[in-house]
């Protein structure tokens, strides 16, 4: 089984995660990792603190020269602001001189983490909550991603609204979407709408407020039948729904036509079914988003993701002090106006590491030769149907 787990506060030395599962004998180059973590950083309506960082992966353990080796893959980035935060996020006993945090911001964690933990001060849960955290999943996605890329699965993103401003993504040739994408401020492939973003984007900051909005993600050359219909959680959709649904700020996760299939008859929402020598069993149409009965069906899988706007602002809401139980305003904590082009990025990793999870649960293999060889013989067994 491929997992993770991560380690690490927003502020604290660095942001570590530990992937197991990769067969041997793949090449991965911390250098495609870093590129993932500059991807992440980048957007339009970013802070402060992205002109901080550089991100930078440090590889621990699992390879050598530049190759996985079966065992655990330890990846560590630092946090170079960590050394204007050493005394208030050191982890052993110093003179208290940080400020005390006690005004909770609405819709963050604050609250709620420090009623469950018992905390006096909510900094211990705001520092783990932050999107920091991302950072490390980025990494782990960056190294599924090579993973893919030797069974040509393909993962993009892009971005569908900011605020009240949509693009009109059926206006940009498909060939075109992923170089529009890329080149844009807010990886939005429509550039109409990619100005009007940006500026929505520096009017609503002005104002000390935030915006959410709405991405794309998409996952071709999947092979049929990855994840079951067998038990609840072995749905693909369901566990890509909840690494979505993980990410900070994702409120909603839409497959295929998602919400629309509520206001159309069945013979409008299903995808009929073709075949033919060349292609085989296809779909002229992808309502179910690439995913039927809770498993993959050979169609490109197809996620849009809605993001709410950060809970961090420069002009407060209202919120109560925690230690007189007052009317006050809530703790401004430098933070993004924006982050929707960012969490594109964080959104492929996280799918790269559900269909990694999903590929390697399916054909098995210790050594990266031994999983092609599997999907192969899979593939050619299909072909006989």
């Amino acid at each position: 089984m491929i997992r993770f787990t991560t380690a690490g506060e927003s502020h604290g030395r660095g942001i570590i995660a530990i992937l197991e599962g990769i067969p041997a004998g793949l090449n991965v180059n911390s250098e495609d990792i870093d590129v993932e973590l500059a991807r992440r950083q980048k957007g339009y309506g970013r802070g402060a603190r992205m002109r901080i960082e550089t991100d930078v992966v440090k590889v621990l353990s699992g390879m050598r020269y530049a190759r996985t080796i079966g065992s655990p893959i330890a990846l560590y980035v630092t946090n170079r602001d960590w050394e204007n935060w050493e005394n208030i996020m050191s982890p052993i006993a110093v003179d208290l001189d940080g400020e005390i945090l006690l005004k909770p911001r609405p819709g963050h964690a604050d609250l709620a983490g420090l009623m469950k933990y018992g905390s006096t001060d909510f900094r211990d849960i705001l520092e783990r909550a932050s999107a920091r955290e991302t950072a490390a999943r980025v990494a782990v996605g960056a190294v599924c991603k090579e993973l893919l890329k030797e069974f040509d699965i393909r993962i993009t993103s892009y971005t569908l609204q900011i605020g009240n401003v949509t693009a009109d993504i059926n206006s940009v040739p498909a060939e075109k979407i992923w170089h529009n994408t890329e080149m844009s401020y807010v990886r939005c492939p429509d550039a109409a709408a990619s100005k009007k973003m940006i500026q929505l984007i520096k009017k609503t900051g002005s104002q000390g407020d935030t915006l959410g909005g709405k991405l794309a993600v998409k996952i071709e050359n999947v092979p049929a039948g990855l994840g079951s219909h067998t038990q609840w959680d072995l749905k693909l959709d369901g566990r890509l729904a909840q690494s979505f649904l993980s990410i900070q700020a994702i409120k909603a996760v839409e497959f295929g036509s998602g919400s629309k299939l509520a206001a159309i008859p069945g013979s409008l929402s299903h995808d009929e079914i073709f075949y033919n020598d060349k292609k085989g069993f296809y779909r002229n149409t992808n309502r179910a988003g690439g995913i039927e009965g809770g498993m993959s069906n050979g169609e490109t899988i197809e996620i849009s993701c809605t993001m709410k706007a950060i809970p961090s602002l420069a002009k407060p809401l209202r919120s109560v002090n925690l230690s007189t139980k007052k009317a006050a305003k809530a703790e401004a904590v430098r933070s993004d106006v924006c982050a929707v082009p960012a969490a594109g990025i964080v959104a492929e990793a996280v799918a790269a590491f559900e269909i990694a999870k999903a590929l390697k649960e399916k054909f098995g293999g210790d050594n990266i030769e031994d999983m092609k060889k599997s999907v192969a013989a899979y593939k050619a067994r299909l072909k006989n149907i």
